[in-house]
């Protein structure tokens, strides 16, 4: 029986709060509903569902990703056709010099995870299992949200097999889900508690240098990168943008012969895209 996005998202609440032995009164308007199922979904343990969950969680997300939108990487070409075309894009998508290696790189402004490329990359912590603060805006909590709650679960797997916490720099690749992307690459950035030390330089150069070897491992032709640290792990926004975009121009000089044929670097707020527009002298 085909059910609507209403019953799909009541369907959910109630099998997450069954899970949880819980009893609460749903309130009845959407964006309340909207707020405690994403909510549920951002603190539930990866513990095993049913196949029928995620068959019904699988319709709900795909139908509010269609209604969020996504903007294809391809287009990326064409930028000054699009722009203003998704409402989930904010304003800015620009192709970034005309030769050479810049004819890979993109500087694009808006919600990652509205972006249909072969891979994103995560901001991750180092459990990389998602943040399971309800509601929290961070895109670790975001990618969690719309890819739903078998990518936890995949992580899961992935760290009970490797026994110990993800190493700084390193890289994970897993399936994207219910995402408009393919795959997501999760990398953990260093966190900045005083100064940057060399070694903090060196552990975010780590992140975009081995997302990129996994990508291309992965014969992967396209990669958006977020602003890897720059949010609660504390690493100075200017000085990021310049260790990303440069270690990212080195690699794929380095690497001629990569899948790896577009990299986007994402930022979402005016601030991020301003640093980025300075940084490629736009």
């Amino acid at each position: 029986m085909l059910m609507t996005q209403n019953e799909r998202r009541l369907y959910l609440i109630n099998e997450l709060l069954k899970e949880r032995n819980e009893d609460c009164e749903i309130p009845d308007d959407e964006k309340s509903q909207k707020n405690l199922l994403r909510s549920l979904m951002n603190i539930r343990q990866p513990l095993p569902v049913s196949s029928d969950f995620l068959q019904i969680q699988d319709e709900y997300l795909q139908e509010v990703n269609r209604e969020r939108g996504c903007i294809d990487v391809c287009d990326l070409e064409s930028v000054k056709e699009i722009v203003g075309s998704s409402p989930t894009m904010t304003k800015n998508v620009i192709p970034v010099l005309d030769t050479g290696i810049s004819k890979k790189l993109y500087l694009w402004q808006g919600d990652i995870t509205t972006l249909k490329v072969d891979a994103i990359v995560n901001a991750a912590n180092s459990q990389l299992l998602g943040c399971f603060a309800p509601l929290h805006a961070c895109i670790d909590n975001c990618i969690h949200t719309f890819a739903g709650i078998q990518l936890r679960l995949t992580c899961n797997e992935l760290m009970k097999k490797q026994g110990h916490e993800e190493g700084t720099g390193l890289c994970k690749i897993t399936p994207a889900f219910n995402l408009p992307s393919r795959y997501v690459l999760h990398t953990v950035g260093p966190i900045i508690y005083t100064s940057v030390s060399p070694r903090e330089k060196l552990l975010l150069e780590n992140c975009y240098k081995n997302c990129l070897e996994t990508a291309s491992q992965n014969q992967l032709e396209s990669v958006a990168f977020c602003c890897i640290s720059t949010g609660v792990f504390r690493f100075p926004q200017d000085l990021a943008a310049q260790i990303a975009v440069e270690t990212v121009e080195k690699w794929l000089s380095e690497n001629p012969a990569s899948s790896v044929k577009k990299v986007v670097f994402n930022v979402f707020g005016n601030k991020d895209l301003e640093i980025y527009k300075k940084v490629f002298g736009l």
